[in-house]
């Protein structure tokens, strides 16, 4: 009996060390799906890059509604997925809830910090990206009136927005920059119809170049930009070939580069604050065969100028969310 005991122990023992070693990483994408061309997809694109090259399969789920946050993370946790990483801002409160219960899970979220000892927070310097792609907006401009659309109204949006704007009036101080958010609550990120409306409105007071970070929201704001004869510029993915010739650029927010990381990881992931920035690779602007005959020299060379005063220190792009206030323009 008792060898009996023992071996069916060392089994199960076995089972479970197995068990651990094959666990699967995971993600839970935000409102708008893997496919809403712009931050889900660049965080899906990360994962699949990472299974291809290693081989390995990964978990995945798509809400539907806001009421299965919580839901779904449990669940991916409850199945034994590690770790588990999320797309968006509004996963913190669930996971400050979570977290906790599932100490030996590693948990990931992007866009939002959350303190526990078995979470990754990863952060971008959006303004920094969204400043780069100002000036080339400013340049591109020949009404000197270009304009901005977000999804939610939310502090993270008008961080985009605000570095936007410095970097339009960097290169045109004459500029006028025209500012819209699609709602406040959760369905601006996936509202392509109302971007539409929004961008068409903006071109009717003037904007000739239209900046989108609004999701799935964007796709609409792109579209119309191109139905009207304007200019529009991108966000998160690269979306110049969205509307080749008519996305001027694209501001690049690397979520593929931090979810492959995590997953890369694995169990053995570091949790604590990960900030992506310029310096870092953690964002940029798209140039690609959509885009070049839209981007002159002069162009490039002021993007690429200020993209290394910014590393060095020597610009210093206000960033909204540390006090609420853009120099640069009103919300």
């Amino acid at each position: 009996m008792t060898l009996i005991k023992s071996l069916a122990g060392a089994t199960a023992a076995t089972a479970l060390m197995a068990g651990a070693a094959l666990a699967e990483p995971a993600i839970i994408f935000d409102l708008g799906g893997k496919f809403d061309k712009s931050f889900n997809e660049a965080a899906f694109a990360g994962a699949e890059r990472w299974a291809k090259e290693t081989g390995g399969t990964f978990k995945e789920l798509e809400m539907q509604d806001e009421a299965q946050r919580e839901q779904a993370l449990r669940r991916l946790a409850e199945a034994g997925a590690n770790p588990i990483a999320m797309t968006g801002f509004a996963f913190g409160d669930v996971l400050n809830k979570v977290a906790p219960d599932f100490p030996d899970t590693k948990f990931a979220i992007v866009d939002m910090v959350v303190d526990a000892p078995n979470v990754k927070s990863i952060v971008f310097n959006e303004h920094e990206g969204s400043y780069l792609v100002g000036i080339m907006a400013a340049m591109a401009s020949k009404s000197g009136t270009v304009g901005f659309i977000g999804g939610m109204d939310i502090p993270l949006i008008r961080k985009f927005g605000c570095g936007y704007a410095q970097g339009v009036l960097a290169a045109n101080p004459d500029a006028k920059v025209i500012l819209n958010m699609t709602g406040d609550t959760p369905a601006a990120w996936n509202d392509p119809v109302k971007g539409a409306e929004l961008a068409k409105a903006q071109k009717g007071q003037g904007a000739d170049v239209i900046y989108a970070a609004a999701g799935g929201t964007g796709v609409g704001v792109l579209q119309a930009a191109a139905d009207e004869g304007i200019l529009s510029i991108g966000v998160d993915s690269n979306q110049n070939y969205l509307h080749p010739g008519q996305v001027l650029t694209s501001m690049i927010k690397r979520v593929d580069n931090a979810v492959y990381e995590v997953f890369k990881e694995g169990e053995n992931m570091t949790p604590g604050l990960n900030v992506m920035g310029l310096a870092n690779d953690g964002v940029g602007y798209a140039m690609d065969e959509h885009n070049a005959a839209l981007v002159t020299p002069e162009m490039q060379a002021a993007v690429e100028d200020a993209a290394a005063k910014i590393k060095s220190g020597e610009i210093v792009v206000h960033d909204y969310m540390t006090d609420d206030t853009c120099p640069a323009a009103s919300f």
